[in-house]
């Protein structure tokens, strides 16, 4: 819970330093950074997938749940941008985006913390969370596409994004390299590097979610050994925190000025709110789901877990401002990100509470 509070006073400070400070001269530089921290914890996000290649057939409702369970905040909160903000339909689509990642570090952590590791609610989180983050890369490129436009440079980026979709399934976990948190780092360097020069190149960008995601995919990884930290030694759970740390600060410092047009704190802080019921209210279909698997409770419960959004749902806000979108839209959805973020660990208590009260827990078959 601490590192919560922690993740929601770093974006807040951030984002009140980038409208009382001029940043601009240091602007190239800290997005630099920031997308190296974001390579990071996207290379991490790719750990963390796995799937098996011989019931590949069983995932196939999985993704279906997670991805509606994505698309349903990210249309609400897009259409509330359009109609209420008036903002426009392509900004408020990318700018939306950022209601549909559940945070999936965030949410494996305090789960085991709370002893839910060994429950159906885990198990299932844990697939349907990357599936999540998944989806949110994977809807970057039509958005990409609505931004820019139909570019001849973008049919590279398509055939490059569709080389490393095809390498991040048919490698998945098989490169046997080191995973240590300093090499990680490395390897993000790496990717933000490599994404700048392509943009240099082609004038088009790459951003580094799928490519450091894809990575991550790849690289062999034992899931169950590191879920209890034996492979991270105390100086590289240290890096870690200050990757994660300093990602979030720097996409409140990415902040542009935030202009009102007249607008009070108090209706920007109604906003907010609704914002925020909306994108959660978005993230509940999987209650309707698994009737035979889990009972109610259990169901409900799942939701619940799907609601905490983190690091790649602020990852998300920096693209959208890096394409120049600015306005209340995007300081809603800061402010909204922020919430939510205070508001995980109320998330997990419910969770608790509705599974230690809950008769039928494990009584249902699953599949």
């Amino acid at each position: 819970m601490n590192q919560v509070l922690i993740f929601s006073g770093l974006l807040v400070a951030g984002m009140t330093v980038s409208q009382l400070i001029d940043l601009s001269s240091v602007r190239v530089f800290l997005t630099s950074i920031t997308m190296v921290c974001l390579a990071y914890i996207m290379i991490e996000v790719g750990l963390e997938f796995t799937i098996d290649k011989k019931k590949m057939g069983s995932y196939g409702t999985d993704y279906l749940v997670a991805a509606t369970a994505a698309a349903f905040p990210w249309i609400l909160c897009a259409g509330y941008f359009i109609f209420v903000f008036g903002t426009d339909w392509k900004d408020a689509l990318l700018a939306g985006r950022f209601a549909a990642p559940t945070s999936a570090g965030v949410l494996f952590t305090m789960l085991a913390a709370a002893g839910l590791a060994s429950t159906w609610l885990f198990k299932k989180a844990r697939i349907l969370a990357i599936f999540d983050d998944l989806d949110t890369v994977l809807f970057m490129i039509p958005l990409k596409m609505l931004i820019v436009g139909l570019k001849p440079e973008l049919g590279l980026v398509v055939f490059v994004i569709g080389v490393l979709l095809f390498l991040g399934y048919k490698y998945l976990h098989v490169w046997r390299i080191p995973t240590g948190k300093n090499w990680l780092l490395m390897y993000a360097v790496i990717i933000a590097v490599i994404c700048d020069l392509f943009y240099r190149a082609v004038n088009v960008h790459l951003e580094v979610l799928l490519p450091a995601f894809i990575l991550g995919c790849v690289i062999h990884f034992s899931h169950e050994y590191a879920l209890n930290n034996h492979q991270v030694s105390k100086q590289e759970k240290v890096l870690d925190k200050a990757m994660k740390y300093l990602f979030m600060l720097l996409v409140g410092l990415s902040l542009p000025k935030i202009d009102l047009a007249g607008v009070s704190l108090g209706v920007v802080a109604w906003h907010v709110l609704i914002v925020t019921v909306l994108a959660n209210l978005g993230k509940c279909y999987a209650s309707f789901c698994y009737r035979k698997e889990a009972s109610l409770r259990e169901r409900i419960a799942l939701s619940v877990a799907m609601l905490p959004r983190g690091e790649v749902g602020a990852g998300v806000l920096l693209v959208s401002i890096g394409y120049g979108i600015t306005g209340l839209s995007i300081t809603v959805a800061a402010l909204s990100l922020a919430l939510n973020l205070l508001m995980t660990g109320v998330f997990i208590m419910i969770i608790m509470k509705l599974i230690k009260h809950d008769p039928n827990q494990g009584k249902l078959k699953t599949p």
